[in-house]
């Protein structure tokens, strides 16, 4: 083999590298190239818009928090008895004004917390009937047999000074009766007694309404019932169709408020959507046996959510069964900020597995339409998922309803845990981040 190379390869100098002219073309997808600087999806927050750079002038702390007046120590008092207010001032007096100052700020802004809860208000699925409206006494007890004894004969004395008889009571006809029916009490007073005698005694005496656990009193007629021969008088057709509401003609939803102490107002107020519809078959002796299998859901837009689901022959019925079941079964939804749900979470149903993601505010609802239509009823704004493997409609929905109910919320963890959980934005920043 020889060692000489040709005189071309020893003088000839190195290859110019080809130079590909850039040509001008317009991309037709939105995501960037890897050449060029990627952006933030979201703009930073400035300090000098959140009002961090220039200091704001704060009120002092006599002016935020003012004594009470007379009118509202005289509502507190309606409300409390005199041995809790006087806690609570003394409670309001161990704890520095300026430390409420300081690190008392309650947010106002979109993103605010509930830290404070309004129990002005009960509503009337989540929350039981109250039973009572006034202050609790702590020496309350029930009554014993002379005490309920003594307070029975009170109220027939009672009814007997309201309602006295005309002349000698010795000189009535008692067959007459037209006289009869004048004579106090009568059955319908040993009726009343059950709901009007008071069964508590306190310290000031009988209490006349207290919290039972008792169903509350029928609301029926008594003295129709009771006193007519002719027996109770039932309500005519055109008595029926004025006391109808006409949103609702047919009663569809009449057992379900007396069941439930919903306004009619409220139900039609309930996001409710048909997600699922088809046709099922039951192959029995006889033959095949169709009808039809309906998924419904109901939410109220602000945390609660329920499942509801139907078969039957006729489509109409199948519908309202399902839709009174999905508002029986609602439950609240842990929410983080009111928008978004906690981290991530996973659910599988058959061969549906779905995953859910918290995400930042703006984000949006970001998942398939099933999805989409529950975090809506939900009242959740920013959410991602993914159905990975099988996307059957109907499983996809239980498992979305059975993720969104399996969440762990922080505090929970944390009591689990034995520590303490402080939210810094409210105790570091006075909630201004």
């Amino acid at each position: 083999m020889s060692v000489s190379r040709p005189a071309r390869c020893l003088f000839s100098g190195p290859s110019k590298p080809s130079i590909r002219l850039p040509i001008r073309s317009q991309r037709f997808h939105t995501s960037p190239t890897l050449c060029e600087r990627r952006r933030p999806r979201y703009p930073s927050v400035k300090a000098s818009e959140m009002g961090l750079v220039t200091p704001q002038p704060q009120r002092s702390a006599k002016e935020l928090f003012k004594p009470y007046e007379p009118d509202e120590k005289e509502k507190l008092s309606s409300r409390y008895t005199p041995q809790q207010i006087e806690a609570i001032e003394a409670g309001e007096a161990a704890i520095d004004i300026e430390d409420l100052r300081n690190r008392g700020v309650i947010r106002s802004d979109w993103g605010s917390l509930p830290y404070l809860d309004d129990f002005s208000k009960t509503r009337s699925v989540v929350d039981h009937k109250q039973m009572w409206d006034g202050p609790v006494d702590p020496n309350a007890r029930l009554m014993n047999e002379k005490e309920l004894g003594e307070s029975i004969d009170e109220y027939h004395r009672k009814v007997v000074r309201e309602n006295p008889l005309p002349g000698n009571p010795m000189d009535l006809n008692l067959e007459d009766p037209e006289v009869r029916a004048k004579i106090r009490p009568n059955r319908l007073d040993l009726y009343r007694i059950i709901d009007e005698t008071p069964d508590f005694i306190g310290m000031n005496g009988p209490i006349p309404v207290t919290p039972s656990a008792l169903a509350p009193g029928v609301p029926m007629d008594f003295e129709t019932a009771v006193d007519d021969e002719d027996g109770p008088k039932h309500k005519t057709a055109a008595e029926e169709e004025e006391a109808t509401d006409p949103r609702d003609p047919d009663g569809i939803y009449d057992r379900l408020r007396k069941e439930t102490g919903l306004t009619l107002d409220e139900i039609l107020s309930f996001k409710m959507k048909t997600l699922v519809r088809h046709r099922v078959v039951n192959q029995t002796r006889l033959g095949k046996v169709s009808s039809q299998y309906v998924l419904v859901i109901c939410g109220d837009g602000n945390g609660r959510l329920g499942l509801g689901q139907s078969k039957g022959q006729e489509s109409e019925d199948t519908s309202n069964n399902a839709r009174i079941q999905a508002i029986k079964n609602m439950r609240p939804i842990p929410r983080y900020e009111q928008r978004t749900i906690y981290g991530e979470v996973e659910a599988k149903v058959s061969a549906v597995k779905v995953k859910l993601m918290s995400r930042p505010p703006g984000f949006g609802v970001r998942c398939q339409y099933l999805i989409f239509e529950m975090a809506r009823a939900a009242g959740i704004q920013d959410l991602a998922a993914k159905v990975p493997r099988s996307r059957n409609k109907m499983n996809t929905v239980k498992a979305t309803y059975e993720a969104l109910m399996s969440q762990r919320i922080p505090d929970e963890v944390a009591r689990g845990r034995g520590k303490k959980l402080v939210d810094v934005r409210k105790v570091y920043y006075g909630g201004r981040v």
